[in-house]
């Protein structure tokens, strides 16, 4: 995501204080551009770059910041800056690979209000919203629920309901979206394709804000929720025409490891026939916790290949944040 402050949503996108019952100026402030270098060697450097910038949501008193994870996975240095150019050092606090969520700890006092969390669940298709974008008001952007749906993500990542939103904001990493109570009800993680009636819209999918509520504390004390790791096979996999193909793969993760191939066609998890990509992860999932074997049934050059692989923690593989 390209780090551009010279630029601006036409007046008419722009949300203004006569739109909304509470203090937007408020809202904006508290929407903070976060930057992050991680070493070349980090497990996540190939596939999300060393230098990393998006947003990210004051949601404490103390500072706390909320983001999206792939901004600060591995990051070994992270800066904070506000609306009036201050900035401030940070630190990783936490990362939570079933949600995507991210916690950054500034470390200096940040004198701006939190945004107060609200409900993803109570909003509706079709409302009006507000993303919130580094910048104030020139980088706020009026949208519109399209969609709440199941997501999954080709990197081994599903969400029950996500939510999409239209038109698209271009620096929606991290973004804020605000409902019209003015409070907090995702955080930005994608630039998508959505098709309603046979049109496809461009738009972005927002993690619900929901999911936070129950990981919070144990991602405050221990840099990430306590439930036992999913088993992760570092298998990256596309989906079109109701076919699985394995797309991309981790080096040294266990499917390279365990023979998969570029190209193979996933069938079948632990003798059951997979349906869909959420299915496929939903059924690794199932099979225990992360080191539990996980038996994959593929076509390789027309014929059919029973692979047993050694799932792994995904959390294992990656540089852990130090505090300076």
């Amino acid at each position: 995501m390209a780090d551009d402050t010279q630029w601006a949503f036409p007046p008419e996108a722009q949300p203004a204080q006569s739109d909304v019952a509470f203090d937007l100026k408020s809202a904006l402030d508290a929407v903070a551009l976060l930057r992050s270098e991680v070493a070349e060697d980090a497990f996540t450097a190939t596939i999300l770059g060393t230098e990393r910038v998006g947003n990210g949501v004051v949601i404490r008193e103390d500072g706390l910041i909320l983001t999206i994870g792939y901004l600060i996975t591995e990051a070994h240095s992270i800066w904070v800056t506000l609306n009036d150019g201050t900035v401030f050092a940070g630190h990783a606090l936490a990362y939570d690979q079933a949600s995507g969520f991210g916690l950054v700890q500034p470390l200096g006092r940040l004198h701006v209000p939190a945004l107060q969390r609200g409900s993803a669940a109570a909003v509706s298709k079709g409302a009006s919203v507000i993303v919130i974008g580094h910048g104030g008001r020139p980088h706020a952007l009026k949208a519109r629920v399209i969609a709440k749906r199941e997501f999954a993500g080709y990197w081994e990542y599903v969400l029950d309901e996500a939510l999409f939103t239209t038109p698209p904001h271009p620096q929606w990493g991290g973004a804020a979206l605000v409902g019209e109570d003015g409070k907090l009800i995702g955080v930005g993680s994608l630039l998508v394709q959505e098709s309603q009636g046979g049109e496809s819209i461009s738009g972005n999918m927002f993690v619900p804000i929901d999911l936070l509520e129950p990981i919070l504390d144990d991602m405050l004390k221990f840099g990430r929720p306590t439930r036992p790791p999913r088993p992760w096979l570092g298998m990256y996999t596309g989906e079109a025409e109701q076919r699985l193909a394995v797309t991309g793969l981790a080096t040294g993760g266990p499917a390279d490891i365990g023979g998969i191939k570029l190209g193979d066609m996933i069938l079948e998890v632990a003798g059951e026939r997979v349906t869909g990509l959420a299915d496929l992860f939903r059924k690794v999932w199932s099979l225990g916790q992360a080191g539990v074997e996980v038996p994959l049934t593929v076509t390789r050059d027309a014929q059919i290949l029973h692979l047993q692989l050694r799932s792994g923690d995904r959390n294992d593989y990656l540089k852990k944040p130090q505090l300076q």
